[in-house]
């Protein structure tokens, strides 16, 4: 079956660069539609960016089409990746391959699908709240959230300025540690970037992890909070390692139960004032009206989707006089609460375990009508985001109906290469990233 024949049954890629498919030339690599990608379509999946074509390229696809990979083209995503499932994009949903009556997550999920199905070897994508680790998991393959500042973010298309960073989506840990090499690294075309030296992670493809210390979290693990085939693999995981000869440490994290609160007062603020900048006036759609103000009202009514106008009312209230201190500030606060709960966590332990989401895959049109349903599918990955903190989702298991289940991994600061050391022993004793879905 071709590519094609594949993403047809998906809808995992939205463009196609024809000029790359059809010939060999560097390893192929699909593109979450929310990096710029110089004269090729960039929309984030939304109507409002309909025909837009970035004049340049973001500094991550410098560094990959210098290092030779043939970009096959951009991947499906929630609109402005807003969102858990990938059901919101204006090009329609995208499709789990391991059951294409389920969503793949979200928001990066036309990547994670690509590399699941087997149509590139592997993607990139952006996580603001878990939008790279949540598809990973529910697709069955690896998905890293480098630390803030690792990855350039000039040239992806803003969603939460303090929140979202590049990574990789993949089909191994190698393969991940591969790419984050390339695409790491300071840039002084962004103000968040920082300069700091980039190891070479393939260095820490090391299969031990004897001393390494393993928090578990048990706010992570709640009664009740986590579905029975996932609670029962991440805990056939633990002890998997353990009996590699990693030691558990049982840590506390108490801010994690304002995490999803916290983080749904300062993405969709952060989002609003992103978003001000596309009402039609210089690219993307356009309805045009007999002055400036009916002329923006009517572009943004038409090409923005129901969640993007959901997450730009709730940002805009949160930062209107009067409201600011109740719930911005006060959001701001418990993220340095949630900050600081991992970092005095990491003096006990290396790695932190966890499951990546609460539930396997739900099926297409489960959610969609219920926003407080869906945003608690990224429950265990938003943490990390807020904080700042690396994370890697790998896959540890299979329910009884054959969906993926995702395990987890979070380090301190710029310390990509514990992630990759865990991860990889894992990957190395056990076989779960061997299997592939059956299109």
């Amino acid at each position: 079956m071709t590519i094609e024949a594949i993403n047809k049954k998906l809808n995992a890629i939205i463009y196609f660069n024809k000029g790359v498919s059809a010939t060999q030339s560097g390893t192929p690599i699909a593109i979450k539609d929310n990096i710029c990608v110089k004269d090729e379509p960039t929309t984030c999946a939304s109507k409002i960016l309909k025909g837009f074509k970035p004049p340049y390229d973001a500094t991550v696809i410098k560094k990959l089409k210098e290092a030779g990979f043939a970009l096959l083209g951009k991947s499906n995503m929630d609109e402005f990746a807003f969102g858990s499932s990938c059901e919101t994009s204006c090009y329609g949903p995208t499709r789990n391959p391991w059951d294409p009556e389920r969503i793949p997550g979200g928001s990066s999920g036309g990547s994670a699908s690509s590399v699941a199905a087997g149509i590139v070897p592997m993607a990139l994508g952006s996580d603001t709240g878990g939008s790279i680790r949540q598809p990973a998991s529910l697709c069955g393959i690896v998905g890293m959230k480098p630390t803030y500042g690792r990855v350039s973010r000039y040239g992806l298309i803003a969603f939460a300025s303090s929140l979202d960073q590049i990574g990789p989506l993949t089909r191994s840990v190698s393969d991940s540690a591969m790419l984050l090499n390339v695409i790491s690294g300071y840039d002084e075309m962004d103000s968040t970037s920082l300069d700091l030296p980039v190891p070479d992670f393939t260095q820490s493809l090391v299969n031990d992890v004897r001393k390494m210390k393993i928090g578990i979290p048990k706010e992570y693990f709640p009664e009740g909070g986590i579905d029975k085939e996932v609670k029962k693999a991440i805990t056939k995981s633990k002890d998997i390692l353990i009996a590699l000869g990693a030691e558990p440490v049982e840590i506390s994290l108490p801010h994690t139960e304002y995490a999803v609160s916290c983080y749904y007062i300062i993405a969709p603020a952060e989002a609003s004032s992103n978003l001000a900048r596309f009402d039609g006036d210089q690219y993307g759609l356009r309805k045009d009206a007999k002055n400036m103000v009916d002329m923006h009202m009517g572009t943004r009514t038409a090409g923005f989707g129901s969640e993007v106008k959901r997450r730009i009312l709730l940002g805009t209230y949160s930062l209107s006089s009067g409201y600011y201190e109740a719930y911005y500030l006060k959001a701001m606060k418990v993220r340095t609460k949630i900050k600081d709960d991992f970092l005095n966590a990491f003096k006990l332990c290396d790695v932190i375990l966890t499951p990546t989401t609460p539930t396997p895959a739900f099926k297409i049109g489960e959610k969609i009508d219920d926003p407080l349903k869906m945003y608690l599918s990224d429950i265990f990955t938003i943490p990390a985001n807020l904080a700042g903190i690396p994370g890697i989702s790998i896959p540890c298991g299979f329910t009884q109906a054959g969906l993926p289940i995702g395990l987890q991994f979070l380090a301190k600061p710029f310390d990509e290469e514990a992630l990759i050391r865990v991860a990889y022993t894992f990957e190395q004793n056990t076989d779960f990233h061997k299997r592939k879905p059956k299109i």
